[in-house]
């Protein structure tokens, strides 16, 4: 039984832009931080070994509470949570752009990211709940999934911009004004929805999700400031394995299961989430490997080099806004993921022809328009797929879910991506010189940009896969009610 008002098509809308004004908030602070991180670490005077804390406090917060800030939103009302994860949001952000030591920081962005945990789902959830008319559905979702996904981009735009013209702490305060913004939106325009389930929170769910989350996360993160070979690596992901193993175990048998598995059992959904996640690992290669390409071996500045991303943000608004929003709701995601997988992947294969000299629009724009039509097509069917024919009461369960999935694709992305990147580049030095005294900044330069070449077409094959995989799962039309069915295991 659900209280879930209705809202008048007006105030659908409006609640659209303020959700929207959500998402670009929490996709943004992924990347913004980055650009702010050499001259905040000329500010508080921490080492590149302690910089990547900055990075991982904030993914492992997010990561690991995804599940649970799913479920709250369930048990105690959506806009109850949003308000106070944004208000939770913008003191974080605050917090951390007043910060004049590095351990104030690291605690102000895993704030951040456990609030952020709060933030997404219920978004989502919201969004899911609101919008159930198909051509309504499809064109919501088109505009939240273009909002997203240009997220990451956007966030390089504004820091680079922040950080060149104000200060570093702006990548931080600028949180505060957008959460401002949308905590007086969502006060005006998104109602209490709250389901009766008349149960209690899961605690030992909550742990052992979490946990494994958490100790998912801290692995991939450990293999990137270390190796794949160390003990405390394989150590958090053998854990994880485990802790995860025994969530789903106990799920099946829970009373009021944190996340209830029979969300997991539609073929549709299933895809979806696969599409989702083998897109959250493609895209690292985007976020970080061209903006180091654009800034240190063409030396852009980190203003130019977001200004540069902007096509790619225009063709993911047009592919989303477009052919998502009206294709959507008349042939389900089935046509529409696997081809954007395809596009996807032709651009990243654009992007293994990298010269080390400087030709934007010949070597760079043609793949990042590409790989923009490309995300349009999956982030927005995706999504709105993974969330269809969700009940009311599983809205913010089904919704978080969906987020975990992209956390941890651009977790394995960031450390998988990276391992290989650094590895090719290391043995292309080695095997060009015979000793390191004779490298020169040409040769590192090539070697560099081998290594990028490399990570390139693995990310095209991720998206390649991703391409078969979404062919073989993804069913046309527009997924029914889910059935009250949990899966044997």
């Amino acid at each position: 039984m659900s209280d879930e008002p209705f809202i008048t098509s007006s105030k659908r809308w409006w609640a659209l832009g303020v959700l929207s004004i959500i998402q670009m908030m929490v996709a943004l602070d992924v990347t913004v931080i980055n650009l702010a991180l050499p001259r905040a670490q000329v500010a508080l005077h921490f080492t590149n070994a302690n910089r990547q804390w900055l990075v991982t406090s904030y993914a492992l917060a997010f990561g690991s509470l995804l599940l649970l800030g799913g479920r709250l939103c369930d048990l105690y009302g959506r806009r109850i949570i949003l308000v106070f994860s944004l208000v939770g949001f913008a003191l974080s952000s605050g917090l951390g752009g007043l910060a004049h030591t590095f351990t104030t920081l690291v605690v102000a962005r895993a704030f951040q990211g456990g609030f952020g945990a709060f933030l997404a789902p219920a978004a989502l959830a919201v969004l899911t709940t609101t919008f159930t008319q198909p051509k309504e559905r499809a064109k919501a979702f088109s505009i939240f999934g273009a909002v997203g996904g240009s997220g990451a981009a956007i966030g390089l735009l504004l820091g680079g911009a922040l950080t060149q013209y104000e200060s570093w702490r702006w990548c931080l305060f600028i949180n505060v004004a957008l959460a401002v913004v949308a905590l007086v939106g969502v006060l005006f325009f998104i109602e209490n929805v709250r389901v009766r389930l008349h149960t209690q929170l899961d605690v030992l769910g909550m742990l052992l999700g979490s946990g494994g989350l958490f100790l998912l996360v801290y692995g991939f993160g450990h293999a990137v400031q270390t190796s794949w070979l160390s003990l405390p690596t394989w150590a958090s992901l053998a854990g994880s394995v485990v802790s995860l193993w025994l969530f789903v175990l106990w799920q099946r048998r829970a009373p009021s299961p944190l996340l209830p598995l029979r969300l997991i059992i539609n073929r549709t959904r299933g895809g979806s989430l696969v599409g989702l996640f083998l897109t959250s690992i493609g895209t690292f290669a985007i976020s970080l490997f061209l903006a180091y390409y654009m800034q240190n071996q063409l030396g852009y500045t980190p203003l130019r080099t977001g200004i540069y991303f902007l096509p790619m943000v225009g063709c993911l608004a047009l592919s989303a806004s477009y052919a998502s929003a009206r294709l959507l709701a008349k042939t389900g995601p089935r046509p529409i993921v696997p081809i954007g997988m395809l596009l996807a992947m032709m651009g990243m294969i654009l992007f293994t022809t990298l010269p080390v000299a400087n030709d934007y629009s010949g070597h760079i724009l043609p793949g990042l328009i590409l790989t923009g039509l490309g995300l349009g097509l999956i982030y927005a069917p995706a999504t709105a797929s993974a969330t269809a024919g969700i009940r009311p009461r599983d809205a913010g369960a089904a919704s978080a879910l969906v987020n975990t999935t992209q956390q941890i694709g651009g977790s394995i992305g960031t450390a998988l991506l990276n391992t290989i990147a650094v590895s090719v580049t290391s043995r292309a030095l080695l095997s060009d010189h015979a000793s390191f005294a004779r490298v020169t900044m040409l040769s590192t330069s090539r070697a560099t940009l081998h290594g990028y070449h490399v990570a390139f077409w693995w990310a095209a094959g991720f998206f390649g896969l991703g391409a078969l995989l979404t062919i073989g799962l993804l069913e046309s039309g527009v997924p029914e009610l889910e059935p009250d069915v949990v899966p044997q295991l």
